[in-house]
Order: C-alpha cells, then structure tokens, then sequence
C-alpha cells in the first residue's frame, strides 16, 4: 500500500460515478478513480486537474493499492452483468474485510446474491440505492445502503458527508451547493437501511413511487387542459401555486417550469411538441411484479407502468385515433377554480394513497426478507436529494414518530 493511501475508490466514469467522485472529494475525501477505458480516466483527471484529492489510474490493481485498509470500493457501472464483471475482477487483488459498493441501478435481489457470495470470501458487499440523477450525485444524493452494521460504520463518514441536507426544523432540502462549495449541516439524507438487499429494494420502491407521482401529475394536468381548456403555461402557473403549499414538492416545480416553456423552432407550448412516447428503466415493473407476488395492493405504482407502456406503443396509438370516433369533451371554465381546487386536492389524496402503497409494500418485503426497516428515517432521507423529495415526507416521517407500527 502506498503512503498517504485514498479514503475510498470508485470505479466507472459515465456521468453519476464522475459526478460522485467530484461530490466525495469537495468533502475532503481522497478518492482513487479507474475505468475500464483510461481514455475517459484521463480526460475525467484533465477537466478536473484544479480538484484537489482525486486520483486517476491506469491499471486495476494500482488502482486497488492505491487504497487505505480496509478498501472500500465503489461501483458505478450498468446493473447486471457489467456489475459482477467488476466485482470478479476484483476478488483476486483484494484482501479480507475490503468493503465492495455497488451503487448501480441493481435489482435488489441480486444485491442478496453478491452479498452471500462476497461474505463468503470474507468480503464485504454494500448495496446502496443512490437517488437523485446527476444533479444529485454531483451536489448530494439520498443514499440507501443495504449492509452489514460492520460495514455501515466504516463508510457511514463518507455517506453522510456526501448525501443530500435538509433543514432540521422544516425538512425542506437545504441549496446552494456548487463546485468546490458543498452544503455544510443539516440533517443528512442517509441512513443504515438493513443488510443485504435492504438498500436496493427501498430504492426501488422509492422509483415505484416516482413513477405513481409522475403518472398522477400527467393526469391532473390532463384534466385542466382538457376540461378546464386551460394553456400550458396557465397550468404551469397553477403549479407553481400549488408548490407553495401541500404540494411543494421536486417534480411539481420542474413540471410548472416545464409547462412554461415554448418551442423555439414552432413558438408552440413544449409539451404539445415533444413526442408523447415515455420509456423506462425497469424499476416500476420490478416494484409492480413484486407487490403482486407478495399480494400487496399497489394499483398506483402499476397503472403508471401501463401508462408508460401504452405511451410506447406510438404507431398503434395514432392509427387507433384514425379509426376510433374522438370523444367530445364538455369543457368547464365558468366553474374553473372549483376544478383546480378539486383537481390539487384530489392529487393531494392520490399522493397519499401512493406512498401509503409503497409503504406497506416495504413492510411486507421486511416480513419476507428479515429485515429491520425504519420507516420514518427511511421518509426522513428521501426529503432531500431524491428525485420525490416533498413537503409532504416530513408528514410521513412525523406519523412514524408517534406510530412505528402504521
């Protein structure tokens, strides 16, 4: 081991793992990078050359040595395959009690898998679901690592230094945060969540959930514009309202500026040009799959996963609308803000109903996996960071505090 050896090392330099290594050393943390291209480690190095404690490498196993015992390693590469490549050609350069993170998009049970095989060996594995997109990783994330209590207390420094801060009155996330510049105090968007898969699958659940937000938001948009008959931009504003009050929440605020945004080729709104074809990673099919396995309503979660579906299929779509008579809508302006009141209290409810279902699908999951979740803590760290980061949490986190057992 050389002298004045890295905290921790990462490795895969697409977007998140660049931005994540940026986001642990502006923290202070000595950090070893390696990718399997060093094309892109040193041009990573060479944009980043006024950071201070980041380092790049060419060979995997200086890369290795370049770590101060025990080694924690993370992986930022695409879930599956990819994964256990990395975490194969790792195994021979490390040592007992060497700590693997995976904080890809993986599926939780294969999270279970790597734990066992790597425990085996003597290893250390870490699941950590990172939430937050590139935004998130660079400036703080919502972190949810799934491990042994002997491996939290080795990375919990690092995890809690890094992940996103929220107000410790309010919980609103705390802002500001640039380059160089990390947010310092507050309340950290991290927590030990249980061994093995724990991290993962919370991190899933809090995707199925995402998707349920996105989906009602569609929807709730989707009744203004077609019975209200308002304008984009006249529904961007009533957002921008509702975010000020019990629906403040991320993804109602980038939906009201999004909504404000015109087209510079047509001058036309947005959202009326953009292709209305949605795609997806899998991690809404994964939470639907598992709540019907486990008998666990989450109609929400699934309707939304059609929803994206149905949006794919383009081509069928359009030649139904040749076919299929249109349906004439009775629209309601001289009664409009008694539906825009209907529409954000409505939404309101259809949140909660929501989480409710993510909630309960995480409650069954810990009967079935022997885990010990918190759920108020886990409501705590997805304030800030995440990408359904809310007000509305904070509710959450409270009812928990008088009621473990909802």
């Amino acid at each position: 081991m050389i002298n004045n050896a890295s905290e921790i090392g990462l490795i895969g330099l697409a977007v998140m793992g660049q931005n994540l290594a940026l986001n642990i050393a502006d923290h202070g943390f000595k950090i070893s990078v390696y990718n399997r291209t060093f094309e892109k480690t040193s041009r990573f190095l060479e944009s980043n050359n006024q950071v201070e404690n980041l380092l790049g490498f060419s060979e995997l196993k200086d890369f290795v040595d370049s770590l101060r015992h025990p080694r924690k390693i993370i992986i930022m590469v695409q879930a599956g395959k990819a994964t256990d490549a990395v975490i194969d050609s790792l195994i021979p350069l490390l040592e007992k009690e060497d700590i693997i993170i995976d904080g890809g998009n993986a599926k939780w049970t294969d999270s279970i898998t790597r734990e066992q095989k790597l425990n085996e060996l003597g290893f250390h594995f870490v699941g950590s679901g990172v939430s937050g997109g590139e935004e998130g990783a660079r400036f703080g994330p919502s972190l949810m690592p799934g491990c042994s209590h002997k491996a939290w207390d080795e990375i919990k420094d690092i995890w809690y230094a890094i992940s996103a801060k929220v107000d410790p009155v309010n919980g609103k996330p705390l802002e500001g945060a640039k380059p160089g510049e990390p947010v310092e105090g507050g309340v950290s968007c991290t927590a030990y969540i249980g061994s093995d898969g724990a991290g993962h699958y919370v991190k899933m659940v809090h995707n199925g959930i995402e998707y349920g937000d996105m989906q009602m938001i569609c929807e709730s948009y989707h009744i203004l514009s077609q019975i209200g008959g308002m304008e984009p931009h006249e529904i961007g504003e009533i957002f921008d309202e509702w975010n000020g009050g019990m629906l403040d929440s991320f993804l109602v605020e980038i939906t009201a500026d999004i909504l404000k945004q015109k087209d510079p080729s047509t001058g036309k709104a947005f959202v009326d040009v953009v292709l209305d074809a949605a795609g997806q990673k899998g991690t809404g099919k994964w939470t639907s799959v598992n709540a019907l396995d486990m008998g666990v309503p989450a109609p929400t979660v699934a309707e939304a996963v059609f929803a994206r579906c149905l949006s794919a299929v383009k081509e069928e779509r359009v030649e139904a609308s040749k076919i299929l008579p249109e349906v004439e809508v009775n629209q309601i302006s001289e009664s409009l803000p008694e539906l825009i009141d209907s529409v954000r209290d409505a939404l309101y409810c259809s949140k909660i109903c929501s989480y409710a279902q993510g909630f309960q699908l995480m409650r069954e999951a810990q009967k079935e996996y022997d885990w010990e979740l918190n759920f108020g803590e886990i409501a705590q760290i997805w304030r800030g960071g995440c990408i359904i980061r809310a007000a509305f949490l904070q509710k959450i986190t409270e009812a928990y505090e008088r009621n473990p057992n909802l």
